[in-house]
């Protein structure tokens, strides 16, 4: 062979095998044979591809009726097999598109429909196209999120199956193909949809709804045009309550001002449209005044005493007797809820909402026990304030 032929024939050969696929490439090709359990392609005249067994992926409609003659697109997995052909993957082919199309989907922030397969305490496993993804819980929509008194996981998981066989829209917010994770959200779509009806309020508007959820850090109040905003325990009265069903219910029609908007949430406040009645306390009671009080609640560190709907102060322990009391047992003992009772002022701190009192006829001898047990009530109401905020962002 002269040296001119050598040359072209090692070139044609370089470019044969340039020519051929490498394991992972997408190749397209034509079907040219069609056995039970084996589809055989021809791509593009260089080799023959084979697709075997799972890697038909005969369940996807692309590859669900495929016949003779048919245009195909496959991935490489082998060169070379043990008859020389090589092998071909339907499946890997079929998944690489639907990443495509999810990625374009989240790319272009794209709302589409997916169905509920199943769900766990955390959330609700999703078919997204041939894919499957998972809505965590924090990511329904206000009108979907299962709102369970004191965040009971089995309840939760209990309003999370009702959901099973339901179709949601939902938006791609993460995803990562080698470790198969796929994330939507419907509150993205909501969050979307609310954006636009959001622009027509701001900081200050009063605005008209119902109650449609209670729980231990608040209220939640539907209104407008499928709106939904949070009164804070703190902002519901201007006394301190347990739980805003002391004084709400489901259902209840009720104003509130728009206190702040930050992104999608809307935070409410009703007390702030009434005016604060510790302003003007001192105009209804003074230091040193005897008056009727009833007994509102019992603390371990003395009673809660309403003197009329909106002022409520506290009776010590120390001052509701003149021998020991020993707790809260023995206060339970003594006193019951809803009786009446004389007390006597003994300080009025209208910034701070307290109001001291004591029973009528006691003796106070150790000031500084008293007022250091004072402190101690202080610091557990600032704790159950922080305590319900924290409450707040874990249950929403």
């Amino acid at each position: 062979m002269d040296k001119d032929k050598e040359q072209n024939f090692k070139k044609l050969l370089d470019e044969y095998f340039s020519a051929i696929p490498q394991p992972g490439d997408t190749v397209n090709g034509e079907i040219i044979s069609i056995d039970h359990n084996e589809v055989r392609v021809d791509i593009n005249g260089i080799i023959t591809g084979v697709v075997r067994g799972k890697d038909l992926f005969r369940e996807s409609k692309e590859y669900g009726g495929i016949e003779i003659g048919d245009k195909v697109e496959a991935v490489v997995l082998e060169q070379e097999n043990e008859k020389g052909e090589m092998e071909l993957s339907f499946r890997r082919a079929g998944s690489d598109r639907v990443w495509d199309r999810v990625r374009k989907l989240k790319d272009k922030e794209v709302a589409f429909d997916a169905r509920v397969m199943n769900a766990n305490k955390g959330g609700l496993m999703m078919k997204v196209g041939a894919l499957a993804g998972f809505l965590p819980v924090s990511q329904l929509s206000p009108d979907n999120y299962p709102r369970v008194p004191g965040g009971d996981k089995n309840r939760i998981l209990e309003k999370l199956k009702e959901f099973i066989g339901d179709t949601l829209q939902v938006k791609v917010i993460d995803l990562d193909e080698g470790d198969n994770k796929l994330i939507v959200s419907e509150k993205a779509v909501w969050e979307d949809e609310q954006k636009a009806v959001l622009e027509s309020y701001d900081v200050g508007d009063v605005v008209k709804g119902e109650v449609s959820a209670l729980t231990s850090f608040g209220a939640f109040v539907k209104f407008g045009e499928g709106l939904e905003g949070l009164v804070h325990i703190s902002e519901i009265v201007w006394q301190r309550i347990d739980h805003p069903e002391d004084i709400l219910d489901v259902g209840d029609k009720v104003e509130a001002e728009i206190i702040d908007i930050e992104d999608s949430k809307i935070y409410l406040s009703m007390k702030r449209l009434k005016d604060d009645p510790w302003d003007s306390v001192t105009d209804k009671y003074s230091v040193g005044d005897v008056v009727e009080g009833k007994v509102h609640k019992i603390e371990p560190f003395g009673l809660m005493i309403k003197l009329d709907e909106d002022i409520h102060g506290l009776a010590h322990i120390s001052k509701l007797s003149d021998d020991r009391i020993n707790g809260k047992n023995e206060l339970e003992k003594r006193f019951n809820i809803g009786e009446k009772d004389e007390f006597e002022i003994l300080s009025i701190e209208p910034d701070d909402h307290r109001l001291g009192l004591k029973k009528k006829g006691v003796n106070i001898e150790d000031e500084s026990e008293e007022d250091s047990d004072e402190s101690d009530e202080k610091n557990k109401e600032k704790e159950d304030s922080s305590d319900s905020e924290d409450g707040e962002n874990s249950e929403e």
